[in-house]
């Protein structure tokens, strides 16, 4: 029979996230063996839990949730996303602005379905969230990846964007607050990403899912501030990780800047919208009252908070083992640690974090799986009690001293 293959469009495809490692893992499991996943940035298996508000107010709206709502979402949860932003500055945002989507993942695929064309170049940090250069290389276009500077707090190196800039260059990406590597970008350098943006003609593509969670002294800056009315800026964000309902799947986008030059932009992406039929609506309704209610992350992300102490133990502890470095997360919910390589020479990452996960069953991701050209740094999540990050982190430290 005529062999069924998968199409050539997915030919460049990866998300390493849950990729052979993950199959790895699932294997394991069969065969009894305990693995803890520190792989995903999943709140609900550590013990996180979205706030009672959130969860009684999407239960009170399921009898009015179970048709379609409008393809952009339903107006409570535009008007939330619409003042939030305006309280941040952004006075010109406006209802028709903003579209809901089955969480940021879900509105990345669509945002660049309807922008980019097959050729077209967009240009994405290094270490990147892997999603952004699998859905531009799956709608034809081709991601170009600019250096973010380890020995400079993993901030986005400015000339190095600018030295990859062609006549092909439509977007440039931002993650920020960074994953995988905690980096949250100083005004300074938000201004210089913007100021290329300008200089270049490119839109920008804002993920700023992690803006509320910050660590110390550490201050979120929305592109879209600095953008103003001359840079066309999509900004997404949502309620996964500040909220702690990842399951539930809402997220948005929002498009501010010169819209009267994207009309025909805004009518594909709204056609593609009304493709999906709408975002699913019983989690559309959390959103008012998350944005609205009592803030309850900033109980996390301050000293004696559990993403801040987490993430400051995996901090101290990988710098603790020798050979291995972490620049110190100042947001987000990972660590993206350097094996040097005069001490462990690593020429197959994926094949490194494997047999990890043999030996010690801790699931991890390497770091060529957000797209780092070197096979020498893996990203750590560090949602786990201190108690078991702690047992996880010696674990890999047990490991590593056989490999040195």
């Amino acid at each position: 029979m005529r062999q069924i293959k998968q199409s050539q469009k997915l030919k460049d495809v990866r998300y390493d996230v849950r990729g052979p490692i993950l199959v790895e893992a699932q294997r394991l499991e069969a065969e009894g063996h305990r693995i803890l996943k520190l792989n995903i940035g999943n709140t609900a298996p550590f013990g996180f839990e979205a706030p009672e508000a959130i969860v009684a107010d999407m239960v009170h709206h399921l009898p009015e949730a179970q048709g379609y709502s409008d393809s952009q979402g339903i107006y409570s949860a535009r008007t939330a996303v619409m003042n939030y932003y305006q309280s941040h500055g952004l006075r010109d945002v406006r209802v028709d602005d903003v579209y809901i989507g089955n969480g940021v993942s879900e509105l990345i695929s669509m945002v660049l379905q309807a922008f980019v064309d097959d050729g077209n170049e967009i240009l994405v940090p290094a270490p990147d969230y892997p999603l952004w250069t699998g859905a531009i290389t799956l709608s034809g276009g081709t991601p170009v990846h600019y250096r973010c500077d380890e020995d400079d707090d993993w901030n986005p190196d400015l000339a190095d964007i600018e030295a990859k800039i062609t006549e092909n260059t439509h977007g440039l990406v931002i993650i920020n607050p960074n994953n995988p590597t905690g980096a949250v970008y100083s005004e300074a350098t938000v201004k210089g990403l913007v100021d290329i943006a300008r200089r270049h003609e490119l839109v920008i593509f804002a993920d700023e899912i992690y803006e509320k969670i910050l660590f110390e002294d550490a201050q979120h800056h929305h592109v879209a501030t600095y953008a103003g009315n001359d840079v066309l800026t999509l900004t997404f964000s949502g309620l996964s990780k500040a909220y702690r309902v990842c399951g539930y799947r809402a997220g948005w986008v929002m498009i501010s800047g010169p819209k009267e030059v994207a009309t025909d932009f805004l009518e594909g992406l709204t056609l593609i919208a009304n493709m999906r039929m709408c975002a699913n609506v019983p989690a559309q309704h959390a959103i008012q009252t998350a944005l609205g209610g009592y803030q309850s992350i900033e109980e996390l992300i301050g000293p004696g908070g559990r993403f801040y102490e987490q993430s400051m133990l995996a901090h101290r502890l990988l710098n603790e083992i020798p050979g291995v470095s972490n620049v110190k997360p100042r947001g987000a919910l990972y660590c993206f640690p350097r094996l040097d390589p005069e001490v462990y020479q690593i020429e197959d990452d994926q094949q490194f974090v494997i047999d990890l996960l043999r030996a010690k069953k801790i699931l991890v991701t390497h770091g060529t799986g957000f797209n780092w050209p070197a096979p020498d740094h893996f990203r750590l999540v560090t949602l786990p009690d201190t108690e078991v990050l702690e047992e996880a982190i010696g674990r890999i430290s047990d490991f590593l001293a056989t490999r040195r």
